[in-house]
């Protein structure tokens, strides 16, 4: 496993259907080694602290086998690493691969994988289509929210290392589907109803399919 890219962004100001604000869904490769917080990535920063950000979404990862599966969906000639957000886009580290609760080594960064991400309407705006939000959820490759354990810098080029292998054996992938799929596969459900430090507003969730 290989970080491909290290992608940071700041926020800008967007107008979408009546809407105006700031995102920081435009994020770009950036060579060297960044420093990385409990909360953040050097030169990286979220607009929104609501919704994005904070120990639970400090770092978002997206593996390059999703890039080569979105350009058989969308026709656009960019393809540049961080298009969908993400600060790491990883080599090896796809959704089905990660466990809710691994814990990785990048450089002298140690990351815990805590949950997937779920966009909001910004996602449209980065690709300029209307209709990605609804493509994004059909595919449903959705990426890893990491939390920071260490800080420490990375850079592209870094192996990644599994180095703790977490007691729930519920990956990302699975955790999506079930969450798509209102929790139909009962078993998966109770796994993941389950995991002691799954964000409030996903428990709530799950918890919901299973009344």
């Amino acid at each position: 496993m290989k970080l491909i890219s290290l992608n940071v962004g700041k926020p800008q100001p967007y107008a979408y259907r009546g809407k105006h604000g700031m995102t920081s869904i435009f994020k770009f490769p950036v060579a060297g080694a960044r420093d990385v917080t409990a909360v953040n990535i050097e030169g990286d920063e979220q607009s929104d602290l609501s919704v994005h950000g904070g120990r639970l979404k400090a770092v978002y990862s997206y593996d390059r086998s999703y890039y080569d599966l979105w350009k058989n969906i969308i026709d656009r000639e960019d393809w540049s690493y961080g298009l969908f957000g993400e600060n790491l886009t990883t080599e090896g580290l796809a959704d089905d691969s990660i466990c809710v609760g691994d814990v990785y080594q990048v450089g002298s960064v140690v990351l815990k994988a805590v949950q997937p991400r779920f966009p909001c309407f910004k996602l449209n705006i980065r690709f300029a289509n209307n209709n990605m939000i609804q493509l994004f959820t059909k595919v449903a490759r959705n990426g890893t929210y990491f939390s920071v354990l260490q800080p420490g810098r990375l850079q592209a080029g870094d192996k990644i290392h599994l180095v703790e292998k977490t007691p729930h054996q519920v990956t990302i992938q699975q955790l999506v589907d079930c969450y798509y799929n209102k929790g139909a596969d009962k078993d998966l459900l109770a796994d993941i109803l389950k995991i002691d430090f799954l964000p409030e507003y996903l428990y709530k969730a799950f918890k919901s399919f299973h009344q």
